[in-house]
């Protein structure tokens, strides 16, 4: 039996697949059809405490990273929201990174005005989150003076955030009023070249080597070739879930697990990156490159947080956080604001319309030096 996919088909929302059927107790050609929701995800990064987020969305996963789905359909289309909150920042700086290196807007939950607070927004400013929530709530009924949070936003560049009671019933609303700000823009990310960020992988009994992360760009199908990096080994889509439901397609936004057919253990770890593999087809002269760019040595052009005084030199050590990869590097050349640093690791930078890459140095307060774009030298 050959699956026949029928795009452009859908009913009440729902998308079909179609399978052709022989068999005799159907009519000829008759299409035996099972329908998927079509799904739309808003990634949400927020700082703040379990008890907001739960008052938003429902707990789920609580590893490093803990998440919270709240799931609803309008106009029969379910809309997701998904909220990716940091369990164990500010101890380690990596989880904060990789829930901001995973969402599309951001939510802060401010109880004091602190150092913490600070990093927090300079981490947010200098990612490719423009738009957010700013959440006023006093630990143990202490005051918060809310005309200088707001400038300390501002400050910071979080000129788009808005400020919303702590009630987590206006924050769903005012997420989904953001999800439908930024209607296109998820449009467009589906349908941007494939990567996907990988932060666990494991082996499951009967089914192979699982990899989970972020669709950050693209769609992945069932039956896919893939491109496994920084291993640069090819695989298969042998299956694909996402929010615990087998599916044919996952998109920019989802959460995805994906079985690889003809992929070893080695050849995953957490950060690495899956591409769809390059074409260069010459009967038919089609040339498409990866969707990554390698970086072993870059030139970073910095743009230094206004809170950080820091300013790095030649031998510094630093980390580069983007799309879920936090590598470390050597600076090993300076120049105005543009400095040349080698890799530990490979980077992988999107060749079309990049993140923003974070840059850290761990012994400096704030942690966040600033945000940087990168061109690759080898």
């Amino acid at each position: 039996m050959t699956r026949n996919r029928l795009s452009g088909i859908k009913q009440n929302k729902l998308e079909l697949t179609c399978l052709p059927t022989k068999l005799t107790e159907f009519p000829k050609n008759y299409l035996i059809c099972f329908g998927e929701d079509v799904m739309t995800v808003l990634n949400v990064a927020m700082f703040g405490s379990d008890d907001l987020a739960k008052s938003i969305a429902k707990a789920t996963d609580q590893r490093d990273v803990h998440t919270y789905v709240h799931k609803e359909y309008h106009d029969g289309e379910a809309k997701i929201i998904s909220i990716i909150r940091p369990a164990r920042y500010p101890e380690r700086l990596r989880p904060l990174l990789n829930a901001i290196s995973a969402g599309r807007v951001g939510v802060i939950e401010v109880n004091s005005v602190d150092a913490i607070l600070g990093e927090v927004l300079v981490a947010f400013a200098s990612s490719s989150i423009d738009s957010g929530l700013a959440i006023i709530n006093p630990i143990n009924g202490e005051w918060i003076d809310e005309e200088i949070v707001k400038k300390m936003f501002h400050q910071a560049g979080l000129t788009k955030w808005k400020f919303v009671s702590n009630e987590g019933v206006e924050i769903r609303n005012q997420l989904y009023q953001l999800m439908e700000d930024l209607e296109q823009v998820l449009i467009d990310s589906a349908t941007s070249q494939l990567v996907v960020s990988i932060d666990q992988y494991f082996n499951v009994k009967g089914i192979g080597l699982v990899a989970i992360g972020y669709v950050q760009s693209g769609t992945i199908n069932v039956h896919d070739e893939l491109y496994i990096l920084p291993a640069k080994v090819g695989g298969n889509t042998k299956s694909l879930q996402v929010m615990d439901d087998d599916v044919k397609q996952a998109k920019s936004g989802d959460r995805v697990g994906i079985a690889i057919r003809g992929a070893k253990d080695d050849s995953l770890n957490n950060g690495s990156i899956i591409v769809k593999p390059a074409v260069d087809d010459k009967k038919t002269n089609t040339h498409i490159p990866l969707s990554v760019i390698e970086h072993k040595l870059s030139e970073l052009t910095i743009a230094p947080s206004p809170f950080q005084k820091r300013v790095l030199t030649e031998g510094d050590v630093i980390h580069i956080s983007v799309d879920l990869q936090f590598t470390v590097g050597r600076v090993k050349s300076v120049n105005g604001s543009k400095l040349r640093v080698e890799w530990e690791s490979p980077v992988y930078i999107r060749r079309d319309e990049p993140d923003s890459a974070i840059i850290a140095q761990l012994d400096s307060k704030p942690r966040i030096i600033g945000s940087a774009s990168l061109i690759a030298l080898e």
